[in-house]
């Protein structure tokens, strides 16, 4: 059963009922007779399970801060770069003069 939070208008008090969705809602102060108002109050959400943020890339995120943090982080890779006007001439594609058949 969900939790329903009132607010007096006359008084100001803040009352938190426990009651059935079906249930109808209250609508005077048990303090002083004043018109209850329903709030709308936070709910806390959990998700389980794989495909959110808090279970997979947050815990991949904090393995990789954690590896870098102790000197374990993939080095990085250099390339080279040459000037514009330098290039390689292209290989010859090598050909088989060997040909095996399949007796």
């Amino acid at each position: 059963m969900p939790i329903y939070e009132y607010a007096c208008r006359k008084c100001k008090a803040h009352v938190e009922i426990l009651q059935k969705v079906t249930d109808k809602p209250l609508t005077r102060c048990q303090k002083c007779g004043g018109r209850l108002e329903k709030q709308w109050s936070q709910t806390g959400i959990q998700f389980k399970g794989t495909g959110w943020y808090v279970t997979d890339y947050a815990a991949k995120k904090a393995e990789k801060k954690e590896k870098e943090a102790k000197g374990e982080a993939k080095p990085e890779v250099k390339t080279e770069t040459k000037p514009a006007g330098e290039t390689k001439p292209a290989a010859a594609p090598k050909t088989s003069s060997n040909t095996t058949t399949g007796d």
